[in-house]
């Protein structure tokens, strides 16, 4: 797949990566939108990429169980990212698709189809095509520990499971969904089965990650102690490539 037309250029092309990791209901998504814009970074929310070929299937009529099928999907679907501060926007074929990504439908079936090997290989480039340009925060569940293994900060958040619950209903009511507690109980537990048991690239944090328990925490907390982080690892590594002479910006992959 050409990665030059599905990744949109942001305004900024230069600077740090931090990838946030985590279960369905940690924040991810709160904390990276909010961190982007106090760091002025592009924003990157690579479960909405999955999410896009998801909708597509959906709306094909292809069952997420014929692997074959959602492959060759993902080696011919057109999924353009446009990163910005605190926003993140995805093209299918060029239609702005972004407002239907977060339906309880596609929550439902995205985790089958993001666990298939050749489904996550053809749409790795995209990510790491995004990552590349760097001045990003990206969230998702390998972040850093595929897509972008020497991002610059790594950071993995944590909640206990009926916290995560709460979250997600609220979240899925907020938006005017009318959503059962026990369907989202049940559809979490799912999630969580699949992406720390999928063979390819398994939901756990990277060895070198800070990770940060968000339970009882409000939102504004969470995000200004990754803030901190954030801050005081930009800086060490400011002061290390200072004296190793500049060395050590580029991204590189596993």
């Amino acid at each position: 797949m050409d990665t030059s037309n599905n990744v949109r250029a942001s305004k900024n092309d230069a600077g740090p990566v931090v990838a946030i990791d985590g279960p369905a209901g940690a924040g991810k998504s709160t904390v990276a939108k909010a961190v982007a814009k106090i760091f002025g970074m592009a924003y990157v929310s690579t479960g909405l990429i999955y999410r896009a070929l998801t909708l597509k299937a959906l709306r094909m009529g292809i069952d997420v169980r014929e692997t074959e099928s959602l492959v060759r999907l993902a080696e011919t679907t057109e999924v353009a990212v446009e990163p910005n501060e605190g926003e993140c926007r995805v093209f299918l074929d060029g239609e702005d698709v972004t407002g239907e990504l977060t339906s309880p439908e596609i929550g439902a079936y995205v985790s089958q189809v993001a666990e298939i090997p050749g489904v996550r290989s053809a749409l790795l480039d995209i990510q790491r095509a995004i990552g590349s340009k760097g001045s990003v925060v990206m969230d998702g569940r390998d972040i850093g520990t595929v897509v972008m293994p020497c991002a610059d900060v790594k950071i993995f958040l944590v909640a206990d499971f009926d916290e995560r619950v709460r979250r997600r209903v609220a979240q899925a009511r907020e938006r005017g969904y009318d959503v059962v507690e026990e369907t989202v109980i049940s559809e979490i537990m799912h999630r969580d089965k699949v992406d720390s048991g999928r063979t390819v690239a398994p939901l756990k944090p990277a060895p070198d990650s800070i990770t940060i328990d968000t339970t009882g925490k409000a939102p504004e907390e969470t995000i200004m102690e990754v803030a901190g982080v954030i801050c005081e690892i930009l800086s060490k590594n400011k002061d290390t490539k200072e004296v190793a002479g500049g060395k050590g910006d580029t991204p590189c992959f596993m």
